[in-house]
């Protein structure tokens, strides 16, 4: 017998990665030559020793196996809190403002199943983090995308939107510095986007994942006057520490909203182990030297991703931040994804093709950082056999 899925699932397909990587893992099962994957924003690089040290003090203290709480522990909570005190000049209460989440994926989900009701409207950006998208229907709301265009720095247009109606929008999805483009954020920005919310009474969700990689001015919405009142914000320690497969990360916002997450989710865990959340604390209470240490590295990868953008003839930013290079094709290529298959196929390197992340991204590609130089230049090596094998 097959159980009929939920119509809440009609609309929602496997998440694109979870396709792609079982494809080339087959590939690689069925090849010789293993396909370099410079596809996905996943760190190779460790995270700090002292975290390591860290995780691994704590997991012999006793008590330690024992349910958490929901809200975190009070190291992790303060640890928090201090952070955006630090770096940004923000006071969180660490009691009630701030709440842990096991990832901030995870919050994407929290958010929107507290807040959106069958028929509410969601802004997205386009292109934007396909979970966004994916979580709105889920949760049986409109998307209303909004278009991000490279001419305007990959910022929305704001008045363009205010003259749209906006009577069913409950929550807008931001992210800067953004993925995939890269593209950052002022605080001139996060002023005018936090009015905007206020005039439309509209919940903003900045999703804050790339703050200080390859980021010159890392800014965040929470040190706008009153931000606080129709924001929250998603941080997490999966690209700034390294710790992607940990799952650490945290919502910040009003004190009302934020319990209204946690509402629900303490029916959908029971706490995040008690030694990633001190290793966590552990690695935000570190100094901006670990941040430069892993952005001299990252800065050294980019060079190679830049090589290889120019071999296929893509335009892309040498200012752009984050973990990846976003590229724009050649205009006459139709679609980002022909070249990417015919790299994947051809040359078994694997580049992100741009249409996943929405309609705006056809013409892009995205390349990774979080592969090491070795690797880089054998991905360049290879697309050069295939398009130019008589420079070999």
């Amino acid at each position: 017998m097959i159980i009929p899925e939920a119509h809440r699932l009609s609309k929602v397909k496997t998440y694109y990665f979870a396709r792609k990587l079982a494809e080339i893992d087959q590939m690689n099962q069925d090849g010789n030559v293993p396909i370099i994957n410079l596809g996905i924003g996943s760190p190779d690089i460790n995270p700090p020793d002292t975290v390591v040290g860290a995780i691994q003090e704590a997991s012999e203290l006793p008590g330690v196996n024992k349910y958490q709480s929901y809200r975190g522990t009070p190291q992790l909570r303060s640890a928090f809190s201090n952070w955006y005190d630090r770096h940004f000049n923000v006071k969180v209460d660490s009691h009630t403002e701030i709440l842990p989440l096991i990832g901030s994926k995870e919050g994407i989900m929290h958010i929107s199943m507290a807040f959106l009701n069958p028929g509410d409207q969601v802004l997205v950006p386009n292109p934007g983090y396909p979970a966004y998208t994916a979580v709105s229907e889920i949760c049986q709301a409109e998307i209303q995308n909004y278009d991000l265009k490279e001419k305007n720095n990959w910022l929305p247009d704001l008045e363009a939107l205010q003259a749209q109606d906006l009577s069913k929008v409950k929550i807008m999805w931001i992210n800067y510095p953004h993925m995939p483009t890269g593209a950052t954020a002022t605080m001139d920005f996060f002023e005018e986007v936090v009015a905007f919310a206020k005039r439309n009474e509209i919940l903003i969700c900045h999703d804050n994942p790339y703050t200080f990689i390859l980021n010159n001015n890392p800014v965040s919405i929470m040190q706008v006057d009153g931000a606080k009142d129709v924001a929250l914000e998603l941080t997490s320690l999966s690209k700034n520490y390294n710790m992607a497969g940990w799952r650490v990360g945290a919502v910040t916002g009003h004190a009302d909203v934020v319990n209204s997450i946690l509402k629900f989710k303490s029916n959908m865990d029971s706490g995040m182990h008690k030694p990633i959340q001190l290793a966590a604390a552990e690695a935000l209470n570190l100094g901006n030297d670990w941040h430069e240490k892993l952005n001299a590295q990252y800065k050294e990868r980019r060079k190679y991703a830049w090589k290889i953008m120019d071999l296929i003839e893509c335009d892309y930013d040498k200012e752009a931040s984050g973990l990846f290079i976003w590229g724009k094709i050649p205009d006459d290529v139709d679609r980002a994804e022909t070249l990417s298959d015919a790299y994947l196929y051809d040359a078994r390197v694997f580049i992100t093709p741009g249409h996943i992340f929405g309609s705006n991204g056809e013409k892009y590609l995205r390349i990774s950082l979080c592969a090491d130089l070795e690797a880089l230049t054998e991905a360049h090596d290879r697309i050069v056999q295939v398009l130019k094998p008589e420079v070999l």
